[in-house]
């Protein structure tokens, strides 16, 4: 049998107020409708969509960061909706964040020693003599030399900025990290270091990832299954390699032919018109006013997922696409 999730997430909701308190209340902006997802253990989920789908509000929804509504959101077995906030501040523990920017994620005032060690004396880890051999193991790990902690973080470039946000995440042992855009910010060349960087610690620790990433290419070299969003609905998850060599969505499939170099500009998929606003998202499936294939079925009701293959799942109410 195999084991159980160490993250079920069910129908994860988020909306914002915009605008001003009027006769009939504010106006709210759905950002995320419904989200289902799980992730198992040493799994990692790669979460791709355009910029606005939603993705970095499901990490920090699952992280408690943000207030949102699910009927289920359970972590190794606790029920992160009932939770307290005392047992909240231990199990953060146990579920990280490596951030987007690694020249804003650090403190400019502070050295490296005294970051890593901030998130020791959090939970009063490794306290004493033995603080040193785990600020330089963690330094090993990220591949960085220990004799770098007395320095200041505008002393590194990017991506030993990112390897210090990384040993940061790792620093409290946890099993669970949401990786939000973690590479987006470095070179192509930075970007494949720590890439292999974070697989290499997959296989180490064991831990899991929720990967996020506006490049499709990029979730499918780390990812085990990827989930596509599209104005914070779910358009299609599945097996990281069957998702891209065989993509079931029409957004899937231009997200994919829109990637440099891999397709012949006549099989590019040409999108119309720009991402509708998610206060006056269209009926039905959300896509549909830029989708290619629609038509007007369409726009009558949400198309639910529906299996396409092993553990392959898309949200289109067409079968006679040929992607």
């Amino acid at each position: 049998m195999s084991a159980p999730p160490l993250l079920e997430v069910e129908s994860l909701n988020k909306s914002y107020p915009v605008g001003r308190r009027g006769l009939f209340g504010k106006h709210t902006m759905q950002v995320l409708h419904d989200v289902n997802l799980s992730v198992a253990p040493g799994e990692v989920l790669g979460l791709v969509g355009e910029s606005g789908s939603g993705k970095s509000t499901i990490g920090r929804a699952i992280l408690r960061l943000i207030r949102s509504k699910s009927q289920t959101m359970r972590f190794d077995g606790i029920d992160l909706n009932t939770i307290s906030r005392p047992q909240l501040r231990d199990l953060r523990r146990r579920m990280q964040i490596i951030f987007q920017d690694p020249y804003a994620s650090l403190d400019p005032r502070k050295t490296i020693r005294a970051v890593l060690s901030e998130a020791l004396d959090a939970h009063g880890l490794h306290k004493g003599a033995a603080r040193a051999g785990r600020l330089t193991e963690l330094m090993g790990l990220v591949g960085l030399d220990p004799s770098f902690l007395d320095r200041r973080p505008h002393e590194f470039s990017g991506g030993q900025r990112q390897r210090i946000g990384i040993a940061r995440a790792l620093a409290v042992e946890p099993r669970f990290i949401v990786c939000d855009e973690a590479v987006s910010a470095l070179d192509v060349s930075i970007q494949a270091q720590v890439l292999n960087l974070l697989a290499d610690l997959r296989q180490k620790t064991g831990i899991s990832l929720l990967f996020i990433s506006h490049d499709l290419s990029v979730v499918r070299f780390i990812s085990d299954r990827v989930m596509v969003l599209y104005l914070g609905r779910v358009m299609e998850v599945g097996p990281a390699d069957a998702v891209h060599f065989a993509p079931k969505h029409p957004y899937t499939a231009a997200l994919i032919s829109a990637e440099p170099g891999l397709h012949h500009e006549s099989r590019r998929i040409r999108l119309s018109g720009e991402i509708p606003s998610p206060l006056h998202p269209p009926s039905g499936c959300v896509f549909r006013s830029r989708c290619p294939y629609a038509q007007s079925a369409c726009a009558d009701t949400v198309p639910p997922l529906k299996t396409v293959g092993d553990r392959h799942q898309s949200a289109c109410i067409r079968d006679d696409i040929l992607l």
